[in-house]
C-alpha cells in the first residue's frame, strides 16, 4: 500500500465512521476553550473537565482572570499537573488578553503564541476549533499514531515535522477534523503500550499492524 492510498483508506474510514469528531474539552467560548487546552498540557481531558466549571463560574472572562492574584486561583488548579505554572500561565495569559488583544482571544497562531503558556500545539488547536482554520495540533497521541500507523516518515522525529508531513497529505478542508480523529484513535484504540489492534477499523492500512502479523 502507497502513503496516498494509505491516507485515502484511513481518511475514508474515519469520515465515515468518526463524521462529527470533535475536542473532548467542555466550554462555551474561545475563552474557556483556550484556559481548558492551557490546563490540558500534560493531563486529561476528564481531570480538565472536572476542573473547568468552578474556574468559569468565578473567572468568566479574560478581565474577571486577570485581576486575581496567584493565592486566590491556586486552589482551583492544584489538583492538576503543573499547578504552579499553569497558574502563572492563566493569569499571565489573561492580563496579555486584556492589554494587547482588547480581551478577546485571537485567531492567528502568530498572535495566540505570543500568550504565556501557549505554544503552538495550544494555537493549532484554537484556531482549528474555534475558526476551523487548517492547522494540525500535534500532541502525543497525534505524534505516536501517525507514526505507528505509517502517515509520516520515520525521519519526522519533532511534532513540528509531524504537522508539516500531516498537512501536505490531507485535504486542507479536513484538517482541522482530522487531528480529533488522530487524537481520539490514539486515546482509545491505538493506546501507548499493547494497542487494541483487535478493534481498529483502520488496521488493515496500519503499518505496525502489517509488519506485526
Amino acid at each position: 500500500m502507497t502513503k496516498k492510498e494509505r491516507y485515502r483508506f484511513i481518511i475514508e474510514y474515519f469520515q465515515h465512521h468518526a463524521p462529527d469528531a470533535e475536542t473532548e474539552l467542555i466550554y462555551d467560548n474561545p475563552f474557556q476553550l483556550l484556559v481548558s487546552v492551557i490546563l490540558s498540557a500534560q493531563c486529561t481531558d476528564k481531570r480538565v473537565n472536572m476542573t473547568t466549571p468552578a474556574i468559569f463560574e468565578k473567572y468568566p472572562d479574560a478581565l474577571s482572570l486577570s485581576q486575581t492574584t496567584f493565592d486566590e486561583l491556586f486552589p482551583f488548579i492544584k489538583s492538576i499537573s503543573y499547578p504552579n505554572n499553569k497558574t502563572k500561565h492563566l493569569i499571565g495569559m489573561s492580563k496579555m488578553l486584556m492589554e494587547k488583544f482588547g480581551g478577546e482571544v485571537p485567531l492567528t497562531v502568530d498572535e495566540l503564541v505570543q500568550l504565556p503558556g501557549v505554544g503552538r500545539k495550544t494555537a493549532n488547536v484554537i484556531t482549528s476549533v474555534v475558526d476551523q482554520q487548517p492547522n494540525m495540533a500535534v500532541d502525543t497521541h497525534v505524534f505516536r499514531v501517525s507514526k505507528r500507523i505509517g502517515l509520516v516518515s520515520a525521519k519526522a522525529s519533532t511534532p513540528l515535522a509531524v504537522e508539516k508531513e500531516l498537512i501536505k497529505e490531507i485535504p486542507k478542508e479536513l484538517i482541522h477534523k482530522a487531528h480529533h480523529w488522530l487524537i481520539l484513535h490514539g486515546r482509545y484504540i491505538c493506546v501507548a503500550r499493547n494497542p487494541k489492534c483487535e478493534q481498529c477499523g483502520i488496521k488493515e492500512a496500519c503499518k505496525y499492524f502489517l509488519t506485526k502479523k
